[in-house]
C-alpha cells in the first residue's frame, strides 16, 4: 500500500480547489502609461468622485444583474459622473423591476429588490437582492410527431429506441429549479439528437412553459416534428481527378435507403481522410425534404499531391536530434497502389521502413507489403533488425484487424567484434485487433478503446559467448485498454492499462520485437524510453517477457474560456521483467499541460520518477490506439 500513498495524495490534492473572488464594485478602469505623482494622485481622486454600485447577492445572480440592469451600465460608463441628479433618481427607481425580470429568468418568482444609497457625494448605491424560493419543474409533457413517431409506431425497433432517449435525456425533470438558459439548452438538445439520427430537418411543432409563482411550480409542453428520416439515395463526388469514383463511393457504406444519420456520415468523411488520398475531405446530405427518402450524398475531396516528399528535424529527451526524412507515391505506376520510405536518423537509432499497399477497396481491406531495418546503440549495446512483413488489414472507424506474416533477423551485441553477440532468426504469424467506442477518435473525452495482439512462430538463435544454438517454438499476447471518463464541471479523465507476455521452449531467444520495455512517454513517465525492464542474457540486456503498467490522470481547463487548454495531473505506475515478481510497479507521477489541437492533443509534461529521484520532461502527440 506505501507504493501508491503517492496516488492518494495526489488525488486529495485535486479535490481541492481555490477561487478568486470577484469584487462586488462595478466601477470603469482602465490601462494607461504609467502618470507621474501628480498625475497618479488626481486620477485617484477623480475614481473616487465617481459613482459606485455594489450588488448584495449570490454570486451566480451577479452576471445576470450586471448584464440586465440599466443601473450599472450607467455606474459603468465613462460619462457616469456627468449624469444628473434626475437621471439617476429615474435609474434607482426602475432598477428593481429590471432586476427583477432578470432574476425570472433564473426561476427566481419571488426575488424582492430594492435599491439603498450608501452616501450622496461621491455616489455610493447597493442593489440588494432576497431571491426567495426559484420555481421548479412540475409537470413534463414531451411528445413526438413525424415520421419517428410513426415508425415507433409501426414497432421499429430504431425508432422506439429514440423516443425512449429523447425522454431519458431531457435535462429539465420534475423538481430541477427553471432557468431559462437550461430551458433553451434542453430543447437545442432535442433538436441535435434527431438531427444527428437522420432527421435532419427537425424542429418544434411547439414548446410552452406555464408558470405558477404562487404554487412555485411550471408545467412543461413540447411538441417535436421531426419531419423525415433521410435515407441514402446515391453518392456524388467533387474534385476527383487521379483516383477512381467506384472506390471512393464504396468506402462510403451507405447502401441504397439506409438511414444518413451523422455518425454515418462522419464515419465516411474519416475514412476518406484516413486514405491519406485527400488533404481536404467534407461529406454532407443535401437537406430537401421532399427527397429525404432518397437524398443524396455530397463528397467534396481535395486530392493530395501523388508525390510528396517531406524532412523534418526534432529532438527528444531520448534520443536526441532527430532527422526524418519521407517520401510518399499515391498513386503507383496510375494504380490504386501506395508507396513510403521513412528514413529516420537519430544520434543513438538508425531506421528505415518500407510499405507497399493497395488502396482500400469496398470492403475496407488492403493489402501490405513492408520490409524495415532497425539499428539501436545504448553505451557498448548494439541492436540490429530486419523484417519483412505481408499481410491484409481491415480498417474501419470502429474496428480494425491486421493478419499479417513476418520473416525477421535480429542481433543485439556487446562487442560485435569478439563475437558477443546473440542472433535471431524468425518467422510467426501474428494478427492485431483494435475496437474503439469514443465519441471522438482524434480528441476522445469519453469512451474506451481496446487493442488486443497475439503471435506464434518459430525461432532460431545463436549465443555468440559460447556458439550454442537453440531452436523452438515461441507466442506473444499484448492487451492495451484505454478509457475515458467526463466526470463533470469541464473536469475530464482516463486510465490505461498494458499487459504482455511473451514465452518460448526449448529456452529459445523470442525476437526482439517481440520483446517488452516499460518507461517513456506513453509507458511509466519520469523514466526514459525503455528505462525499466530488461533481461540479461550472459552479458547481453534484451528486452523482457512480460509487462504491466497503468496510468491514471486528471485534466481542467485553465478557464472555461479557453477549454482546449488544460492542466494535467497523473501518476503512472509498471515494469517490464520476466517473472511476475519481477513487475514490482516503478512509480512516476507529475503535472502537464494539454492542447486539444486539430490534429489531436499535444501534451507536455513534466514527472518525477520515484526509483530515479529525478524529474523528467515528456512530450508527445497524437493518442495511440
Amino acid at each position: 500500500m506505501s507504493r501508491w500513498a503517492p496516488l492518494a495524495a495526489l488525488l486529495m490534492a485535486l479535490g481541492l480547489s481555490a477561487c478568486a473572488s470577484l469584487g462586488d464594485m462595478v466601477a470603469p478602469g482602465s490601462a494607461a502609461a504609467p502618470l507621474s505623482p501628480e498625475a497618479a494622485a488626481s486620477a485617484a481622486q477623480a475614481a473616487a468622485r465617481r459613482p459606485q454600485l455594489e450588488i448584495e447577492a449570490d454570486s451566480a445572480l451577479k452576471p445576470v444583474l450586471l448584464r440586465s440592469l440599466d443601473l450599472a451600465r450607467a455606474v459603468a460608463s465613462p460619462d457616469a459622473d456627468t449624469i444628473n441628479e434626475l437621471e439617476w433618481a429615474r435609474l434607482i427607481a426602475v432598477a428593481p423591476e429590471q432586476a427583477q425580470q432578470a432574476l425570472q429568468t433564473e426561476g427566481l418568482f419571488e426575488a424582492q429588490v430594492r435599491v439603498e444609497r450608501a452616501s450622496e457625494s461621491p455616489l455610493r448605491l447597493k442593489l440588494i437582492v432576497t431571491p426567495g424560493e426559484p420555481v421548479r419543474v412540475g409537470r413534463l409533457t414531451l411528445e413526438v410527431q413525424g415520421e419517428l413517431a410513426d415508425l415507433a409506431e409501426a414497432g421499429d425497433a430504431t425508432a422506439q429506441a429514440l423516443k425512449a432517449k429523447l425522454q431519458a435525456q431531457w435535462p429539465l425533470k420534475p423538481g430541477v429549479p427553471l432557468r431559462m438558459s437550461d430551458w433553451a439548452d434542453a430543447k437545442n438538445a432535442v433538436l441535435a439528437l434527431l438531427r444527428a439520427q437522420g432527421y435532419a430537418s427537425a424542429s418544434w411543432a411547439g414548446t410552452g412553459a406555464q408558470i405558477d409563482p404562487a404554487q412555485r411550480e411550471s408545467r412543461l409542453f413540447l411538441v417535436a416534428d421531426s419531419g423525415p428520416l433521410y435515407r441514402a439515395g446515391g453518392i456524388d463526388v467533387e474534385g476527383l481527378f487521379f483516383h477512381q469514383l467506384d472506390r471512393i463511393q464504396a468506402l462510403a457504406d451507405l447502401p441504397p435507403g439506409s438511414p444518413l444519420t451523422e455518425a454515418a456520415l462522419l464515419d465516411y468523411q474519416l475514412r476518406l481522410t484516413k486514405t491519406g488520398l485527400f488533404d481536404q475531405a467534407t461529406v454532407t446530405l443535401d437537406p430537401d425534404p421532399a427527397l429525404a427518402a432518397q437524398a443524396r450524398v455530397k463528397v467534396t475531396v481535395k486530392e493530395a499531391p501523388i508525390y510528396t516528399t517531406t524532412l523534418s528535424l526534432g529532438y527528444s529527451s531520448d534520443g536526441g536530434p532527430r532527422t526524418v526524412a519521407e517520401h510518399l507515391v499515391r498513386r503507383l505506376l496510375d494504380k490504386p497502389i501506395q508507396m513510403s520510405n521513412k528514413l529516420e536518423w537519430a544520434r543513438d537509432a538508425q531506421s528505415w521502413t518500407g510499405a507497399l499497399s493497395t488502396h482500400l477497396n469496398g470492403h475496407f481491406d488492403r493489402d501490405i507489403l513492408g520490409p524495415s531495418y532497425a539499428r539501436r546503440s545504448d553505451l557498448d549495446l548494439t541492436e540490429t533488425s530486419h523484417r519483412l512483413r505481408v499481410g491484409r488489414s481491415h480498417e474501419r472507424t470502429e474496428f480494425e484487424r491486421l493478419i499479417f506474416a513476418e520473416v525477421e533477423r535480429s542481433e543485439v551485441c556487446l562487442d560485435q567484434a569478439n563475437g558477443v553477440c546473440l542472433s535471431t532468426q524468425a518467422f510467426s504469424l501474428n494478427t492485431h485487433y483494435t475496437w474503439r467506442r469514443l465519441d471522438s477518435v482524434l480528441l476522445p473525452t469519453e469512451g474506451y478503446a481496446l487493442q488486443l495482439q497475439a503471435g506464434m512462430g518459430w525461432s532460431v538463435d545463436k549465443n555468440g559467448t559460447d556458439n550454442s544454438r537453440n531452436k523452438g517454438l515461441f507466442g506473444r499476447l499484448y492487451a492495451r485498454a484505454i478509457g475515458y471518463w467526463p466526470l463533470g464541471g469541464l473536469w475530464t479523465s482516463q486510465a490505461r492499462l498494458e499487459l504482455g507476455a511473451a514465452a518460448s521452449t526449448n529456452d529459445v531467444s523470442v525476437p526482439l520485437s517481440q520483446l517488452f520495455w516499460a518507461g517513456g512517454d506513453d509507458s511509466v513517465r519520469g523514466y526514459p524510453s525503455r528505462g525499466l525492464g530488461g533481461t540479461s542474457v550472459g552479458p547481453l540486456e534484451i528486452g523482457s517477457n512480460l509487462l504491466a503498467t497503468a496510468s491514471v490522470e486528471l485534466a481542467h481547463p485553465f478557464t472555461a474560456k479557453l477549454p482546449s487548454v488544460q492542466w494535467a495531473a497523473f501518476i503512472d505506475g509498471g515494469r517490464a521483467g520476466d517473472s511476475v515478481a519481477d513487475l514490482r510497479p516503478a512509480l512516476g507521477y507529475g503535472l502537464g499541460l494539454r492542447w486539444r489541437s486539430p490534429v489531436g492533443p499535444l501534451k507536455v509534461d513534466w514527472a518525477w520518477g520515484e526509483e530515479r529521484r529525478r524529474g523528467r520532461l515528456h512530450l508527445s502527440l497524437g493518442v495511440n490506439f
